[in-house]
């Protein structure tokens, strides 16, 4: 019988053709060399693999080497593999013996967004109708042809800033995981490989809080649909400083592991609406994310090309400063950028509103090199691989594709931060200052990548309106001083 090769990103029963198919799980040391990863990044990725070795036994070859192509070769030609998720493991797949299925775990396959961009005829390839498109197929939250509620989009619902003089959301935290011998391997094997000096990691050391096995990944989603799906719509934009996980469902690193298939998170959340059990407004909002956001970067990764990394429309160049690419969060005296930071420190994941307008935000306006912070945000997140992030920053959050996935750049000054977090309560700067010691540097930091930038966005009707606040500062000659003197410091 062949084997089927399974990658550390494919590792649910999906995968498989059928429960007596053999496995081929290779642990490549050799990866971890290359690129300096979060430590519980390596952890959780072993540990997920190593689990879904243990639980084929002997339907399954793992072996543990330092690269993939004489494990494979071995076999002589009786493997094949699901498409793999990046352009890198893509090319090493077509110099081996391999046979390649299409790719799986994602609710549209790149044909199927082929043939949908190609039906757009000269229309952008809008995330709206996408996901519009996406619930048509899969007939989610739909009365016949019409949406559930009548709207397709509950994001206006969504938007609700935190609880006011909360320092939490007043629900239960997600379920987690109990590490167990595997665990306790890999922890022992990492220790080993930096005593080495061989592999160096970034951020710390704890237990694991990920799900690493296909059941893990099951009781953390319905733990999320029936203790949090309800509360997460309003609040999926919040933050606050003392509730990291806020209501959000942590299903993004074990969806991305391949322990779920996204249709089956989706419909399981359907069914809560269905139930009774939460409103239709957090339910969208979640779908939207899994079968919208997710195939939609998916999607647009594969659809653009490998090229997409090198775009860089605003000529952003500066290097990442050490502070932030070594994830010295206490170096940092503003609030919310040192609170994230730790976040991505302590445990390699912070929530898509803490990426977008804190950290993407800071890179954004101080012209960080676009390709160099998609690799650090692929290295330091649990769930971080490079068809995730590449469109994630270089598209959404950096505006380097200038405008292919957003009409306008996810740019904000202090303001913005004051309004959905708590992070400005006894910070050290003022979100209302843009000049002067206390001057908040995400509201100076606004003003000057408008003013770096305003060539670049003078024909974008969205920004006008920025561009003549921009014009109206009298003292924007002493804020580009102040700014540009702060350089790669921490603020």
């Amino acid at each position: 019988m062949s084997h089927r090769w399974l990658f550390a990103d494919q590792l649910g029963p999906h995968f498989l053709d059928s429960p007596e198919q053999r496995g081929l799980l290779i642990e490549s040391r050799a990866v971890f060399r290359r690129r300096r990863f979060h430590r519980q990044k390596a952890h959780l990725v072993l540990s997920a693999l190593r689990h879904r070795a243990a639980e084929l036994g002997d339907r399954a070859d793992f072996i543990q080497t330092d690269t993939y192509a004489p494990a494979v070769r071995a076999l002589a030609g009786e493997v094949s593999v699901c498409a793999p998720t990046s352009y890198a493991a893509r090319s090493l797949v077509a110099r081996l013996p391999v046979e390649v299925l299409p790719a799986r775990g994602f609710a549209t396959g790149e044909e199927e967004f082929a043939r949908w961009a190609a039906g757009r005829g000269a229309k952008r390839l809008l995330l709206e109708d996408f996901y519009r498109d996406s619930r048509r197929r899969h007939d989610l939250l739909m009365d016949g042809d019409e949406p559930v509620g009548g709207r397709w989009n509950f994001d206006a619902d969504n938007r609700e800033p935190p609880p006011r003089d909360a320092s939490t959301l007043d629900i239960s935290e997600p379920w987690w995981p109990t590490e167990d011998d595997i665990d306790a391997e890999v922890r022992r094997d990492l220790d080993a490989w930096e005593a080495s000096g061989d592999i160096s990691f970034v951020g710390r050391d704890r237990p694991r809080w990920a799900a690493a096995t296909r059941d893990e990944a099951l009781l953390v989603l319905e733990n999320f649909v029936r203790t949090r799906l309800a509360s997460f719509g309003p609040y999926e934009d919040a933050m606050l400083s003392g509730d990291p996980w806020m209501a959000h469902s942590v299903l993004s690193a074990p969806l991305n592991l391949g322990l779920l298939d996204p249709l089956e998170v989706v419909h399981r959340a359907e069914r809560a609406y269905l139930e009774g059990k939460a409103p239709v407004a957090s339910v969208e909002g979640f779908i939207r994310q899994i079968i919208g956001w997710r195939d939609y970067v998916w999607n647009i990764y594969w659809h653009v090309g490998p090229d997409y990394r090198r775009r860089n429309a605003l000529a952003a160049s500066r290097p990442l400063p050490d502070w932030f690419s070594d994830l010295d969060a206490d170096a940092v005296q503003a609030k919310c950028l040192s609170d994230v930071l730790a976040g991505v420190r302590d445990r390699g994941w912070v929530h898509h509103i803490s990426r977008l307008m804190v950290l993407g935000n800071y890179a954004l306006q101080r012209g960080w090199d676009p390709a160099e912070l998609t690799d650090w945000f692929h290295r330091s997140f649990v769930d971080g691989y490079d068809w995730v992030m590449l469109p994630n920053v270089v598209g959404m959050s950096q505006h380097a594709d200038g405008g292919l996935m957003a009409t306008k750049p996810y740019a904000a000054g202090g303001a913005y931060i004051n309004r959905m977090s708590d992070y400005c309560r006894g910070c050290r700067y003022s979100p209302k200052k843009r000049i002067g010691e206390d001057a908040c540097p995400y509201t100076a930091g606004y003003w000057w990548f408008l003013h770096r930038n305003s060539d670049r966005l003078a024909g974008n009707h969205r920004m006008a309106q920025p561009l003549k606040g921009l014009e109206r500062l009298a003292d924007v000659d002493v804020l580009v001083a102040q700014e540009s003197d702060r350089g790669s410091s921490a603020p």
